[in-house]
């Protein structure tokens, strides 16, 4: 037998390119869909920031194994691909798509090899061709995840061969191939789980074909050994050894995948696998009855479907169902094939043997013999045991074609199968095209299966089509009532939809299937992780109502005392705890949720926003900066720490804080927010001309920028270019006509630099409509009065402004300059003044409502907290504003204390230097 294997010639490997690529060549303008999602887009370990020890320590979806949630599905090696793929086209789908390919042509080819094992040329390209254009093939190679299957087929393959090497001359063991075969299943492992049970398919390999052992021969044997009639032959030992050998390093492999998912099996609902948690019969009645619907769909792939769970396949509940015939049936035929394959010698046993075993052995993991698994049925799990079956047809076809009477029709019937095959598997590929078409074409084969109608509706969700989502996910409550996913989703489409009322109806529902509070079990072993959301979702729609944040904090509390691991709900409840203005609970939250992951960047940042509600810029500084370690471009730590830097007045952090607000902009080159904070920077290291190019470039993208028209315009009038400052505070006026230190700086220009005394007087009459107890507006409508020589006015009004403000020195001043003027112009001149040019306290005022002005430099986006529950965690977006001019002024530091003080004793020099003018006239 060893003596027909023959190497693939380039035509048939150019053949099995050629049909590979004419049936899957649509493939690649698919995109990621159903799991793609979770496994590609999701998934943080396919970026190059993400170190590689993650794959190794994470599941599939990228999920920590040591989490109960993961799914417990490790397969590094196959992530390790996606993240090539994302190194060299990031998202692109067609690099995925295309790869995949490559790897179908590849198991094709390898396959071919193996075929000539046990079958004629002829016959194995026949057997090959068929696999490749097998219709339930295209979740494994259209479906980027199926990635896996593909993977580890192609090491599954390859380390099956290298084993038919360990036979040598004269029967000896070479030992080499055994060793490559045991480094290849470790591979094929580390694609998918099924490339382990490539030994079994070596073991009875070694048995029945390279020692050409019988069942009789070898019952016989054992019968003669235990009577003592004969001791075991020298070959026989020899193959005992090799498999003993073989056998332990599985044992090993298993020992090590055991540790790798810590002895936890994954949680699944009882939507997921319902026969799983079902009492028996049901439960053997209905694992029996998939092996023959697993078959059926080998023989006749007509109806495709992407998923087989819930209520798909029903219940075989008694010995009465029709169905039980199709598994009595099946297994007839199977124990039969077994029979005639162990039983007799000849090629022909042989052959059908090795394809029995690449149908049985792969497909055990999935059969839930040994442990249940999270799905009904799944169309790419048969991607390993289709090589037995095509073994079989083509076995079968060469037997007819083979006999005179049939040669034609045999051939006929081949052309047939695989044309239609192959056209079925062309237009199967379409429907992977996007989330919609693929349920949409699954909602065609199964109607019954709530999560497919959720699943339509979510993909219609994804296109802010809420309406329509909202009919598809109502109906996939109608035909699953218990499903609590269905009813969130219900409830989260109202919420988009602006219907709060009927939104918290559906949590309502949702909440109530849920199952009630048992203290001490965990809740993960009863339902799925994620149906607890709903508290967090419910609590997240009530808490918009002011008056219900003490209910929401019981529903987050609720959640947690269901699973006191469910990071989440401290996340939520934290956030919430802010906003009701206590911190240090809020700090306790996180620091709760911290234990449970200390690797999430978002749980850093969100730490440091609590230590700037508990005023503790130092602590929070440090805590922006551990978010940045382990996410260097978390966008919002960037920004945050970045102000927090320049916050502190520390010239020695303005260099960091400019660099981290340039790989904002790098990473949010849109927000105005970044490049206006690098301005007040550049203001700050008093470099005027950089600081107008940021603010310049802030207006640009946002024109009504408040704060940076506003900055702009003081920037000029801090550098003696008062004139171009006025069409920035017109622009500023017209959006913001109520801004009162912008009317007070344009009054200002007006009055000092335009001698325009009449729209100086407009400005500040502007400003006391507004606020009458507004001092500095006051106080400059005052100068103004005296500017208009009305001395009488001025005294008036300068009386009225020091009872606003009875300890500012310089009212008082100039009250008493005006007083002086009065007295000595004397009655005749009470309301003239001469025109020498003599300065007044209008040249003073501009100098001190100009240091005023400086106080309010950064005018900010007012506090926006922002809550991203969709993700799986919370970030609270800050954005702190210096002294804003609509608030009053928080509590100063003795650093800003300080500051004032010197601006004020600035002013006060000024003044006197004024007051001596004026006094000696």
């Amino acid at each position: 037998l060893l003596g027909k294997m023959a190497d693939v010639s380039l035509k048939e490997a150019a053949l099995i390119v050629g049909v590979v690529a004419a049936c899957y060549w649509n493939s690649l303008f698919c995109g990621f869909v159903f799991d793609d999602v979770s496994a590609i887009l999701d998934n943080k370990d396919l970026h190059p920031s993400t170190p590689l020890k993650n794959l190794f320590q994470n599941d599939f979806w990228g999920t920590p194994m040591s989490e109960e949630r993961s799914h417990k599905s490790y397969r590094p090696l196959t992530v390790l691909t996606f993240r090539l793929n994302y190194l060299f086209s990031e998202l692109n789908a067609v690099s995925y798509h295309f790869l995949n390919l490559v790897f179908h042509v590849v198991v094709c080819v390898v396959f071919l090899k193996v075929c000539k094992l046990f079958l004629d040329n002829r016959s194995s390209i026949v057997a090959s061709l068929l696999f490749a254009v097998h219709p339930i093939h295209t979740e494994a190679v259209t479906g980027v995840v199926g990635r896996a299957e593909l993977l580890s087929s192609i090491f599954f393959l390859a380390a099956f061969l290298s084993y038919t090497k360990s036979k040598g001359p004269d029967n000896t063991i070479v030992w080499t191939p055994i060793a490559v075969t045991v480094f290849l299943v470790a591979v094929a492992t580390l694609c998918k789980e099924q490339g382990i049970t490539v030994v079994g398919i070596c073991c009875v390999y070694e048995v029945f074909i390279a020692q050409g052992y019988t069942l009789p021969v070898l019952f016989d044997t054992a019968v003669q050994i235990l009577q003592g009639k004969g001791s075991i032959p020298f070959s026989m030992l020899q193959t005992l050894l090799k498999l003993i050998v073989l056998m332990f390093s599985t044992l090993l492999l298993v020992v090590v995948r055991v540790q790798v998912i810590q002895s936890q099996l994954p949680v699944f609902t009882r939507f997921d696998n319902p026969a799983a948690v079902s009492p028996s019969p049901a439960r053997q009645l209905t694992f029996n009855y998939l092996l023959p619907v697993n078959a059926w769909l080998l023989l006749n792939p007509s109806e495709l479907c992407c998923d087989w769970t819930m209520g798909t396949i029903p219940l075989v509940e008694s010995l009465l169902d029709v169905r039980n015939v199709a598994t009595l049936t099946f297994f007839c035929f199977l124990g039969s094939l077994i029979v005639f394959s162990l039983r007799y010698p000849g090629d022909s046993s042989k052959t059908v043997l090795m394809a029995l075993c690449l149908i049985v052995l792969p497909f055990i993991p999935a059969s839930n013999l040994f442990f249940p698994v999270g799905f009904v049925v799944a169309e790419r799990v048969l991607y390993v045991p289709s090589m037995g079956f095509c073994i079989l047809v083509a076995h079968g076809w060469k037997k007819l074609s083979n006999k005179s009477m049939l040669r034609k029709m045999s051939w006929v019937c081949l052309a047939a199968v695989l044309f239609t095959h192959a056209l079925k598997t062309l237009h199967r590929n379409w429907d992977w095209e996007s989330e919609y078409t693929l349920f949409m074409s699954a909602l065609k084969v199964n109607k019954n299966n709530a999560k497919l109608w959720n699943n339509v509706g979510h993909a219609l969700e994804n296109e802010k089509n809420f309406e329509r989502a909202l009919q598809f996910f109502i109906k996939a409550t109608q035909v699953q009532p218990d499903d609590i996913g269905a009813h969130m989703n219900v409830g989260r489409t109202y919420k988009n939809l602006n219907k709060t009322k009927e939104a918290e109806e559906s949590y309502m529902i949702a909440k109530s299937l849920m199952p009630q509070i048992i203290p001490g079990k965990k809740y993960a072993a009863r339902v799925a992780p994620n149906h607890l959301n709903v508290y967090i979702n419910l609590a997240n729609l009530i808490r918009a109502n002011e008056s219900r944040l003490e209910e929401a904090d019981q529903l987050y509390r609720q959640a947690i005392s269901m699973r006191p691991d469910f990071k989440q709900a401290y996340i939520s409840r934290g956030e919430l705890l802010l906003k009701m203005n206590k911190p240090l609970k809020a700090k306790e939250a996180y620091l709760r949720a911290l234990e449970l992951d200390r690797t999430n960047a978002d749980l850093w940042y969100n730490l440091a926003i609590v230590y700037i509600e508990l005023k503790d810029p130092t602590e929070a500084l440090k805590n922006f900066n551990r978010a940045l370690e382990l996410n260097p471009m978390h966008k919002l730590a960037l920004f945050n720490s970045a102000l927090l830097m320049q916050e502190s007045g520390d010239a020695r952090l303005r260099p960091e804080a400019k660099q981290r607000l340039l790989h904002y902009v790098k990473e949010e080159p849109q927000d105005a927010n970044g490049y206006f904070n690098l301005g007040m920077l550049a203001m700050d290291d008093k470099k005027d001309p950089e600081a107008e190019a940021w603010m310049k470039k802030a207006i640009s993208l946002q024109p009504n920028f408040r704060s940076a028209l506003f900055n702009l315009a003081l920037l000029y009038s801090q550098t003696a270019k008062e004139l171009m400052a006025l069409p920035i505070l017109e622009e500023l006026l017209r959006y913001y006509p109520d801004h009162t230190k912008g009317l007070i700086l344009k009054g200002d220009i007006l009055m000092n630099q335009k001698k325009d005394i009449t729209g100086a007087k407009t400005c500040f009459e502007k400003i006391l409509q507004l606020d009458p107890n507004n001092v500095q507006g006051k106080h400059n409508l005052c100068v103004v009065y005296f500017e208009e020589r009305d001395l009488i006015k001025a005294e008036k009004c300068l009386v009225e402004t020091l009872a606003l403000a009875p300890h500012e020195e310089y009212i008082q001043r100039h009250l008493n300059i005006v007083r002086s003027k009065i007295a000595s112009l004397g009655a005749t001149e009470q309301s003239s003044l001469p025109a020498d040019g003599t300065p007044t306290p209008g040249a003073e005022e501009k100098k001190n409502s100009f240091q005023n002005l400086k106080e309010v430099k950064n005018e900010q986006k007012t506090t926006e907290t922002t809550v991203d529950n969709n993700k799986g965690h919370s970030k609270i977006k800050k954005r702190t504003e210096k002294n804003n001019m609509d608030k009053d002024t928080p509590k100063k530091s003795t650093k800003e204390i300080k500051d004032i003080e010197k601006k004020r004793v600035a002013a006060l020099k000024r003044l006197e230097e004024i007051e001596r003018i004026l006094n000696g006239e």
